[in-house]
């Protein structure tokens, strides 16, 4: 995740010359995640056991920090990662996190510096995007990300809902089942694979991410309280559905009012996620659900006999994506209609700029090359990677002067290529 870099565009402000950039060391880990600390407002104290931890994965020259007269005083670091396009492809992702500059070097163009070499560096790696997660709106826009997929909040009043609270498991022949993290491990990662193919704007998890999700890797600065684990079997047998809760301790006048937050949920069927939301509500005392971050166009509130009885308690922006080959992404997705489309994108940075025709056939498949035909739709690189993967709209960027049709319509049919039945979802933060 990304915090509380320069917000503004730097000017005037050059970095001095004693301001250095450069790959992290293992010397330099304390004073790194010091400054990583300071930047997310943590305690900026430093335990011997997180650089222990976090020296298993930062020491590569993916990891920057900038010093000043040898004290790190900002951070940023990026890794692989595969997004799943519109489709099902798995797109080689250079992602984007730690992200910070101390509030006395602010405005200075450090965090230009690092996003140029990373993005550069990606570029000639053969990454198709990058992707990263705002903590703060303003800052990546000017970078070519756009806000390719939001996500919402539920909270679900049980009572209200007109739930059965005798419900003692699914009626369609599968079953609900406590497990342990031993076996979130051992089946989590396979369902994770099945789920996220079939879910546009999902991103992948390594092992390290189960680890830390079940416990068995557990970090000085997040106090870990261990979760319930539910798994959903098909009739068959097959896990298709596993969600992790918490629930709280809270009476009113000696009646229970308790709350079970979902930290986490995946599915592979509408079968298995009502399945799972019927069993947080079935729990008893629970008198609230709170669904975590889920897509916005979650089944939930249907999924209830009264939807009204889930209401939004948070809607965000979620993955911001910035396209670094507009032809292999544009090939790697599917598209919803049959047409042609000339585009003009601008990309200040220069590492996807450029005229292209992009021609989607009737099976779903696109095609895409550079060409000197006249140009139909003008845009950024940043809305482009905003109309990617399918969540926003060529007709409601040309409304707000964002995108500029040169070609009346051009909007119109952009969306009936690009938009998708279904919105796209990142179900991680990272």
């Amino acid at each position: 995740m990304t915090r509380r870099p320069d917000t503004a565009v730097h000017r005037d402000t050059a970095v001095r010359p004693d301001t250095v950039v450069r790959p992290v060391t293992e010397a330099d880990l304390p004073d790194w995640i010091r400054a990583l600390n300071t930047g997310f407002l943590r305690t900026p104290a430093v335990t011997a056991a997180e650089v222990a931890d976090r020296a298993t994965y930062l020491l590569d020259h993916r990891t920057q920090g900038a010093f000043d007269d040898h004290r790190c005083v900002a951070t940023f670091r990026s890794f692989d990662q595969q997004l799943t396009a519109v489709g099902g492809a798995l797109v080689p992702a250079n992602a984007i996190s730690n992200v910070t500059v101390t509030s006395t070097h602010r405005r200075r163009g450090i965090l230009s510096r690092m996003m140029a070499a990373d993005l550069a560096a990606a570029k000639e790696r053969g990454d198709v995007v990058a992707t990263l997660i705002a903590a703060e709106y303003p800052i990546y826009g000017r970078y070519g990300f756009g806000p390719a997929t939001s996500t919402t909040e539920w909270t679900i009043e049980v009572p209200r809902s007109g739930l059965d609270p005798r419900w003692s498991g699914p009626q369609d022949g599968g079953r609900v089942d406590l497990v342990d993290p031993e076996d979130v491990r051992k089946l989590g990662p396979e369902l994770h694979e099945r789920v996220r193919r079939a879910q546009p704007g999902a991103i992948s998890r390594d092992d390290r991410w189960w680890q830390i999700a079940t416990g068995a890797v557990r970090l000085d600065r997040d106090p870990w309280t261990e979760p319930f684990y539910a798994l959903y079997r098909s009739p068959s047998g097959e896990t298709e559905g596993l969600v992790a809760y918490t629930c709280d301790s809270e009476w009113s006048e000696k009646q229970p009012d308790e709350t079970a937050a979902v930290k986490w949920m995946i599915a592979t069927t509408p079968a298995a996620e009502h399945a799972l939301w019927r069993h947080l509500c079935s729990i008893d005392w629970v008198t609230k659900v709170k669904s975590g971050w889920r897509a916005p166009d979650d089944l939930l509130p249907l999924f209830l006999p009264d939807p009204r009885a889930a209401r939004i308690t948070g809607q965000a922006d979620w993955l911001w994506v910035r396209l670094l080959d507009v032809v292999r992404a544009l090939e790697a997705r599917t598209y919803e209609g049959e047409g042609a489309l000339v585009l003009e994108v601008t990309d200040p940075a220069g590492l996807a700029g450029g005229r292209y025709r992009l021609e989607a056939a009737a099976d779903g498949r696109g095609t895409c090359a550079p060409t000197d035909a006249s140009a139909e739709l003008a845009l950024t690189v940043g809305d482009l990677a905003a109309l990617w993967l399918g969540d926003e709209s060529a007709v409601r960027l040309a409304a707000l002067g964002r995108v500029r049709e040169e070609r009346a319509g051009a909007a119109r049919l952009a969306d009936a290529l690009l938009r998708t039945s279904r919105r796209p979802w990142c179900p991680d933060i990272f």
